[in-house]
């Protein structure tokens, strides 16, 4: 069985999906008023490997992701650069998407812009203020009376007895000594510009809360298996989401809830003031690729704090080097063999082992020290035969459905260079040594190294 940390619970539970042995899953996606930062980009590739663990296990998934393009943040960047909330915020939308597809992160089924459901928005804060959990301010803005929906603060475990009814926040984000009447519309103020909508209570915009139970409700139904996010999300955000879900549907939001730890850079926490703040983009300015950066986003346990270090970095680019040459091995061995045998003990020991570690709350350094393991081991047994070498490789790509970084990047080999390694192996059965080094050193003096197989030449950055 699959056991995770439901924050909900503060226990681990097996998750066991509400209908169909299929997962709806809600992901916190990102506010799309700059470039992701490698701490957002930490949040969403434990949410990839719970996807694709929660896939491997033979469930279905829907996974809905939103994309927050309507806040206090966005419309603050739409003014000072003077461009249309909508063209503002695309261009980190498509920023957003590219920076998924170098980190090899799967694409969720959905992601819905907020700008694109204020009709379900409206119709969620009716409900509330049907159900007397709404009201409208002085202001033309509309908050939730915490003190009405008497479950408020069991997700963050807040005390109560000091929270203030009746006091009211309308910033997105507020610490948790602000636990209060929190905004599900606000009034328009000039300084929203045009970023407007009409509703029955008067023009302006939605809060950041009310986006997610909305957008969430109108992809995964009233009621969904599992919601994920920063341990930062937890209070108020949601906390709030709960709140006004249960309070306008009367019914469970999220049966199970999971939460990522904080990443800090080199011991740090990120900030641009520490000079430790990076996007994604800025890392692989730096010569890292985007596979080595997932490694290194996913090779700590999501509840435990990531220390983000270019030493690590590093440090990820020998063992994936390994790894590549183990796998480089296999496929020596695997020849032209199209039939898989029986997996050498060895390998079934190290499927056994890292699906017992992911089952355990996605314990990804447990799962990562028997592949670990499983290599040295498998390195020991070759010679190999190809058809054992087949079923190793077959337990690899299934392996790599979950980690997403074992098989290399298929690089695209120059055509002359090609016509070059052809040509060496030429002047080899030839004898003619000294035109084969040529060859040779003209291939390295290109960046490649050329490498003598069985299967023939095989070509290899440098």
């Amino acid at each position: 069985m699959f056991k995770i940390y439901n924050t909900l619970s503060r226990q681990l539970e097996e998750l066991v999906p509400l209908k169909d042995n299929h997962v709806r899953l809600y992901t916190c996606g990102p506010t799309v008023y700059n470039y992701a930062h490698i701490g957002n980009y930490r949040a969403y590739m434990f949410e990839d490997l719970l996807r694709r663990w929660i896939q491997y296990k033979g469930m279905g998934i829907t996974q809905v992701q939103n994309l927050t393009d309507v806040d206090d943040k966005t419309i603050r960047g739409s003014r000072e650069t003077g461009k249309p909330l909508r063209e503002y915020t695309q261009t980190y939308k498509d920023a957003f998407f590219e920076d998924l597809k170098t980190l090899n992160i799967q694409p969720a089924e959905h992601y819905p812009a907020a700008t694109d459901c204020i009709p379900e928005m409206i119709e969620l804060i009716e409900k509330l203020f049907e159900k007397g959990l709404a009201y409208k301010s002085d202001d033309g803005s509309v908050y939730f009376p915490i003190d009405k929906f008497p479950e408020y603060g069991k997700l963050a475990r807040l005390d109560r007895e000091g929270m203030r009814s009746g006091a009211r926040v309308d910033q997105d984000e507020y610490d948790k000594d602000n636990a209060a009447d929190f905004a599900l519309w606000k009034g328009y103020v000039e300084e929203d510009g045009d970023v407007v909508w009409d509703s029955p209570w008067g023009k302006g915009r939605p809060g950041w809360h009310i986006e997610c139970s909305a957008m969430s409700q109108k992809y995964l139904g009233k009621t969904f298996d599992l919601h994920c996010g920063g341990v930062d999300n937890i209070f108020p955000h949601h906390e709030d989401e709960i709140a006004q879900s249960e309070g306008a549907n009367g019914c469970l939001y999220s049966k199970y809830w999971m939460h990522n730890a904080h990443l800090q850079v080199e011991g740090k926490k990120m900030s641009k003031s520490e000079g430790n703040f990076f996007t994604l983009r800025e890392i692989l300015d730096k010569g890292y690729s985007g596979r080595e950066i997932r490694y290194e986003l996913i090779g700590t346990h999501y509840r435990q704090s990531l220390n983000f270090t270019f030493a690590s970095l590093n440090a990820n680019r020998a063992a994936l080097a390994r790894l590549d040459e183990f796998y480089a091995k296999l496929q020596e061995s695997i020849g032209g063999e199209t039939e898989a045998g029986e997996l050498p003990e060895w390998a079934a020991t190290l499927a056994e082992k890292f699906e017992a570690a992911l089952d355990d709350d996605l314990n990804i350094a447990g799962a990562l020290g028997a592949l670990f393991d499983g290599v040295h081991e498998g390195n020991k047994s070759f010679p190999m035969s190809g058809k054992e070498a087949l079923a190793v490789s077959n337990l690899w790509k299934k392996i790599d459905s979950v980690l997403g970084f074992l098989e290399p990047p298929k690089e695209d080999v120059p055509a002359e260079l090609i016509e070059m390694a052809n040509a060496r192996v030429e002047a080899k059965k030839n004898k003619d040594w000294a035109e084969a080094d040529r060859l040779r050193d003209a291939i390295a003096a290109a960046g490649w190294i050329v490498q003598d197989t069985p299967t023939g030449p095989k070509l290899k950055k440098q």
